[in-house]
């Protein structure tokens, strides 16, 4: 670990971006020891990814939030800005839910009318895939730039990282 954390930052970040991938890799690959996709094996598989995404929430973005908060000398209780930051988030990523035409697989969130679109479904996808990425690329900028780097190369080594995913 100490040979990665010797690196250029922007080395760190294709490193992380490269292992991210290869997750990502690893985690699509179930597919091929399932003989058919039926809802309770899909049901599964979107309770453990919501089980990960809830703990990698918590742990790696709401606990240190709240330990930065208490740092500060503000007079507003520590949970407060991290609650506010959380809703901000959460009504955002909602928004543009409702907002960009976008298809989920179980066609229950009131998805885009594949009738009533001239996007293609290929397009639909890549811009669903888009939506779950802006919190990444925020996560990994606010983390370059808290690790004494400038605004422009947190930016850009955030950006380079997820070329890569």
């Amino acid at each position: 670990m100490s040979t990665i954390q010797a690196l250029h930052p922007v080395w760190q970040a294709l490193i992380a971006g490269l292992f991210t991938w290869f997750c990502t890799l690893l985690g699509s690959a179930t597919v091929f020891f399932t003989k058919r996709m039926d809802e309770s094996f899909l049901s599964l598989m979107q309770g453990f990814a919501a089980g990960v995404m809830m703990a990698a929430s918590f742990w790696s973005l709401l606990n240190p939030a709240l330990e930065y908060a208490a740092i500060g000398d503000s007079p507003l209780p520590v949970w407060l800005p991290v609650t506010i930051g959380f809703l901000l988030g959460g009504a955002f990523l909602r928004l543009l839910d409702i907002v960009v035409p976008h298809i989920h697989y179980a066609g229950d969130h009131g998805d885009t009318n594949l009738k009533k679109t001239s996007l293609s479904r290929t397009m639909m996808l890549f811009l669903a895939v888009t939506i779950h990425n802006i919190p990444e690329g925020l996560a990994l900028g606010v983390a370059f730039a808290a690790a004494s780097l400038g605004l422009n190369q947190a930016t850009f080594a955030g950006a380079l990282s997820l070329l890569w995913v």
